[in-house]
């Protein structure tokens, strides 16, 4: 790292620190950049190159994080003021934009969600699929069917769970036996930040038997330094083989990691590819 280097991460990790203490007064670009001595331009280009996302995103997840802490024991009218918001219709939009839901669906744990899920076979192993009247919300390879069910409801923990297969259901099964060259017309329903929905939705636009690396994604994100926060959401990725988070592997051109295990990840990376062929 060299000077200018330095000199770039003391002001990013000076600016984190001033939004982390100052959160709750909302404060606006100008604020943030006078206080690191630069223009706001020059800032917002400097800070979103190094944190992977925009000052304002990041001012709403750190407002996020605590308003869900609050929620758990405050009203939101109250919430909203402990979070420097100027009504409940920000915090409003502020979940829905980040969270994929109301705040107070979130504040029940998706308790007004009703969730169908079964277990199905693939060519890979069984795979929990799990789906909202909106798409599919969950979709992971299932070695033990109790911890998957189990993980399933940590993500919304009060949802109503039926153990029954629905035609967004078998439309993503689907993938496996038909015409698996079309993800975009299956229904997802996912819940997340921008920054990790827009690596889900750049990972969807991957050919199926074609391989790219995280630097690859970061760089169509326009954020070629943010290969890191591009490999944390992909680890995060909630729908196994629908969002194909196993086509991206190191530059180095080995396979990286995979939640579902790298043994998987080269089967699948090597059967698309063979299908790729024919």
């Amino acid at each position: 790292m060299n000077s200018q280097e330095r000199l770039d991460y003391a002001r990013i990790a000076e600016a984190i620190e001033y939004i982390r203490e100052n959160f709750k007064r909302q404060p606006a670009l100008e604020d943030v950049a006078g206080k690191v001595c630069l223009s706001p331009a020059h800032f917002q280009r400097l800070f979103t190159a190094w944190a992977g996302v925009s000052p304002k995103k990041f001012l709403q997840y750190i407002s996020i994080e605590y308003a869900k802490k609050v929620l758990k024991e405050s009203t939101l009218s109250d919430v909203a003021f402990e979070t420097g918001l100027s009504g409940t219709s920000r915090l409003h939009d502020l979940f829905v934009n980040i969270e994929g839901m109301t705040p107070g669906e979130y504040k029940n744990g998706g308790e007004s969600l009703s969730i169908n899920y079964s277990f199905v076979e693939s060519p890979f192993g069984d795979i929990i699929v799990a789906a909202t009247p909106k798409g599919i919300c969950h979709m992971a390879f299932a070695d033990n069917p109790t911890d998957a069910f189990r993980v399933l409801k940590e993500r919304f923990p009060n949802a109503r769970y039926f153990q029954k297969v629905d035609a967004i259901q078998q439309s993503a099964i689907f993938i496996f036996t038909q015409d698996w060259g079309k993800p975009d017309e299956i229904k997802l329903h996912l819940k997340g930040t921008d920054f990790r929905l827009k690596v889900w939705e750049t990972l969807l636009k991957i050919p199926a038997g074609r391989l790219t690396t995280y630097g690859d994604i970061a760089s169509k994100l326009n954020n070629p330094n943010a290969s890191r926060a591009v490999g944390t959401a992909i680890g995060d990725n909630p729908v196994a083989f629908l969002i194909p988070c196993h086509r991206v592997i190191r530059s180095s051109g080995e396979l990286g990691g995979y939640r579902w295990g790298l043994t998987r990840k080269a089967a699948i990376i090597g059967w698309e590819a063979a299908k790729n062929t024919r």
